[in-house]
């Protein structure tokens, strides 16, 4: 049986229905209770078929193949984008939400500047769009935007 792990601990994974029955989803309220992986060990709907867990395991190896084969500074260049984006979603709200957008943009200059030199040819792309930022910031800033301490 597959499982998921969370805060609250490991949690099963059912497999999903085949295509042709209904599916439903639980009430939004609906958490299992802390026994719930005791208590689906019982039931046969929440194993995986020795094939299926062959499939995973090879979606798994191919997956982890993958980024094994992609050169780091390229996966930490993609989360550094991703928090420029984050970082403009705060930045461009109605009003700006100066607080978040100002954490964005220190940790991706955590990243940036904390990797000065190893980032490879995206770098100064990232420097820029970090210095963009750092520039909108302080214009909405000065506009009386000032955030809360």
């Amino acid at each position: 049986m597959s499982s998921i792990w969370t805060p609250g601990g490991e949690r099963p994974v059912p497999p999903k229905p085949p295509a042709s029955e209904p599916t439903s989803s639980p009430p939004p309220d609906a958490s299992p209770p802390p026994d719930a992986a005791d208590a689906a060990d019982g039931d046969p709907r929440g194993e995986l078929t020795p094939e299926q867990q062959a499939q995973l395991e090879r979606e798994l190896a191919a997956m982890q193949e993958e980024v094994a084969s992609t050169p780091a500074s390229v996966v930490i260049a993609n989360h550094a984008v991703g928090l420029f984006q984050l970082a403009a979603i705060h930045l461009n709200q109605q009003p700006p939400n100066l607080v978040e957008g100002r954490l964005a943009i220190d940790a991706m200059a955590a990243l940036v500047e904390g990797l000065a030199g190893r980032l490879g040819e995206e770098e100064q792309s990232l420097r820029d769009g970090l210095a963009q930022l750092r520039m909108a910031f302080v214009q909405l800033n000065a506009a009386g935007r000032t955030p809360p301490a």
